[in-house]
């Protein structure tokens, strides 16, 4: 019988492994969604529906499958999550229709539940005072997003955006079974049997949950949004090819999730409250500077009119991104890091809260964003809408 020691490790890290899986299938229309969009002649809304469609899942089932993680343990719920997407993405591949790319992004959307279930689990291994570090770690999983803009884009150039599915079906059965085999599971981390859902939710009454909430929808729904976005933003933008964009725009995903872990330290040694303030003023000002569009003005000199140019080059733009990547990436943390010292008893339930809400921002966000650029033709509307929301966040928060 492997040590406690040995359980604790192995559960971390399979089940970091198994979540970064989950979260690139979760993100795998932010590039396989272009040449859909160019094959089925899709507006930027239509587009940002496409990408968006997944998080939605993902979002609405986070609750349940955070209290079945409570009920019956994170290992059989985990195992049991990657075993029912695995047919769903496999049929991605042959969907011709917009809606068939819609009702299998509703399937394959589940997968984005995991981290209600992952964080719960993971987190029971450790003492309290190692469980933001433990938290951050499994987040890291969120690299996943990342892992979907290297391998993706390479997939689609060389053997054509139908492959992609298959692949990523064929690395979820395969993790799914790795994980069934290296984990374990402890039955003293199941909430007793005799609280009901019912009894559960009553956290909705707890006013600080909304605020987490709130707080999530920006570091959590904010990065999902743009994970799904920077791709095609770079190909509108800058004119670049899908490999390099879907590289600079792992400049913005990877730190956002390796990060993570450094986040769930910092949260451990200074505060929850401390980190997630000063992630709100970085990201107001990466947000301020992001939102200035490509700008050509004129000016009546004394010799004449002369024209200027204002405007981010793609080098500053990608610099940008990849500090506010890393501001997100501490601020996922610590959002969890006041759940697990607020709420021990019940962390699976309002992870799943708290979960919720981030989803939804990373389901409404990219749609909000195709709709701001087909009505004012402006591809920065995306970062004038996310300054105005992380605004009124600090304005709240203060």
């Amino acid at each position: 019988m492997a040590s406690t020691r040995q359980q604790q490790i192995s559960v971390v890290v399979f089940s970091t492994l198994a979540f970064t899986v989950c979260f690139a299938i979760w993100m795998m229309f932010g590039v396989i969604g272009i040449p859909i969009k160019k094959t089925l002649g899709l507006n930027a809304t239509q587009f940002g529906l496409l990408t968006a469609t997944p998080v939605l899942t993902g979002s609405l089932i986070r609750v349940p499958l955070g209290m079945w993680t409570d009920k019956f343990g994170g290992r059989i719920v985990f195992f049991l999550l990657m075993i029912s997407c695995v047919v769903p993405i496999w049929l991605i591949g042959y969907a011709t229709e917009y809606w068939h790319f819609l009702v299998l992004g509703l399937f394959v959307g589940v997968a984005g539940g995991s981290f209600s279930v992952g964080t719960p689990y993971v987190a029971r291994w450790f003492r309290r005072e190692q469980q933001g570090f433990a938290m951050g770690v499994f987040g890291a999983g969120n690299s996943g997003a990342a892992v979907n803009k290297f391998v993706a884009p390479v997939i689609v150039v060389a053997l054509g955006w139908q492959l992609v599915p298959q692949v990523y079906a064929v690395a979820m059965l395969v993790t799914a079974i790795l994980f069934w085999f290296f984990t374990y599971s402890d039955p003293s981390h199941k909430v007793e049997s005799h609280i009901t859902w019912r009894e559960q939710l009553q956290a909705l009454k707890d006013p600080n949950i909304w605020k987490y909430c709130q707080y999530y929808s920006i570091v959590f729904g904010g990065y999902v949004a743009l994970a799904l976005w920077m791709v095609q933003y770079y190909v509108g933008e800058y004119g670049l090819d899908i490999r390099v964009a879907a590289l600079l725009a792992a400049c913005f995903s990877l730190p956002g999730g390796v990060l993570r872990a450094i986040g769930g330290w910092m949260s451990d040694k200074y505060g929850a409250h401390s980190v997630t303030w000063w992630v709100l003023w970085v990201s107001w000002i990466c947000l301020f500077l992001l939102s200035y569009p490509q700008t050509d003005f004129t000016i009546t000199t004394i010799d004449g009119p002369k024209t200027f140019h204002i405007g981010l080059n793609v080098w500053v733009f990608t610099a940008l991104m990849f500090v506010m990547g890393v501001a997100w990436a501490f601020g996922k943390a610590s959002v969890f890091k006041y759940i697990s010292d607020e709420y021990p008893k019940n962390i699976g339930v309002v992870s799943g809260i708290v979960g919720l809400a981030g989803g939804l921002g990373g389901f409404l966000l990219p749609i909000m964003f195709g709709a701001l650029v087909d009505l004012t033709g402006i591809r920065s509307s995306a970062f004038m809408l996310m300054y105005a929301i992380v605004w009124v966040s600090l304005i709240w928060m203060y």
